[in-house]
């Protein structure tokens, strides 16, 4: 895990650098300071608190239930251990987040991720600091580690995070490969499989009647391919004109942060627009 985590520092230190020097890292449009506490303190305690503290809740909770499973699945090929992390993860995490777009507390607790009005790596952690740890995804995850998958673990994690990295920053990678009309074939397949700055930047467009905003879907984390399978895929390779949120009553930083510890008083209810909806 020490090489993981090394590998996922550089990539988005790599990516980092980048937007620092074509876009500026520290100052986004519209941004506020609020927007930099949120970013902040959600990023660290996720990654110092929050995951952490799953994986290993997770993996003690199998050993108490089923001590007997320890390392089973240890042997099994490794195309078969990626699977079942692209199903008890990845596909897990596109339903929790088509959820969190859908029940208004649990919206409450992801309308951070929402509510920044410019794409960034910073936002790849940005939300409530409840909100991962009601994420299925990670519970599974430790719980795959428990039967013996850790190894491959290592190396899907940073994957995935190359991937939603990729896609939440404001250097869109894609957009070149657009005009190359020979990889035409091949980004078609690129855009309907993994998460890309276009098909994501989509998901967080600030107004619907762009033509290229897609409330009501593009969920995918690692995998855009869930959004293809289940019917909520929009493509249009372009990008929206702004970003954020509309038509919400306006929140605080402690709020985004700590909800329903710190509320405004603003209903619940009113927290998830139509725009929103799935139906």
């Amino acid at each position: 895990m020490q090489t993981s985590t090394i590998a996922i520092l550089a990539i988005y230190l790599g990516f980092a650098l980048i937007e620092l020097a074509r876009t500026g890292l520290f100052s986004k449009p519209e941004q506020t300071t609020g927007d930099g506490i949120v970013e902040a303190v959600s990023t660290v305690v996720l990654l110092f608190v929050t995951q952490p503290l799953i994986l290993f809740s997770s993996a003690w909770l199998a050993g108490a239930i089923a001590p007997q499973y320890a390392g089973a699945l240890a042997g099994i090929p490794i195309l078969a251990a990626i699977g079942l992390f692209l199903l008890f993860d990845d596909m897990m995490q596109y339903w929790w987040h088509r959820a969190a777009h859908t029940f208004p507390w649990l919206y409450k607790l992801h309308r951070p991720h929402h509510d920044a009005r410019y794409m960034s790596i910073r936002l790849v952690y940005r939300n409530n600091l409840f909100y991962y740890l009601t994420m299925p995804g990670i519970w599974f995850s430790g719980v795959l580690v428990y039967l013996g998958l850790g190894y491959v673990y290592a190396g899907y994690i940073v994957v995935k995070l190359a991937v939603i990295i990729g896609a939440h920053s404001d250097v869109a990678w894609d957009r070149p490969l657009y005009r190359i009309a020979w990889l035409s074939p091949v980004m078609w397949v690129v855009e309907r499989t993994i998460s890309t700055p276009s098909t994501h930047h989509a998901h967080h467009g600030r107004h619907k009647a762009d033509g290229v905003t897609n409330y009501k879907g593009n969920f995918g984390n690692l995998l855009f391919f869930w959004d293809v399978l289940f019917g909520t895929a929009k493509i249009t390779r372009r990008y929206p004109d702004s970003y954020g949120v509309e038509n919400l009553p306006p929140t605080s930083t402690g709020e985004m942060l700590v909800w329903p510890l710190i509320s405004t008083g603003n209903s619940a209810e009113a927290e998830v627009p139509e725009k929103m909806a799935l139906a």
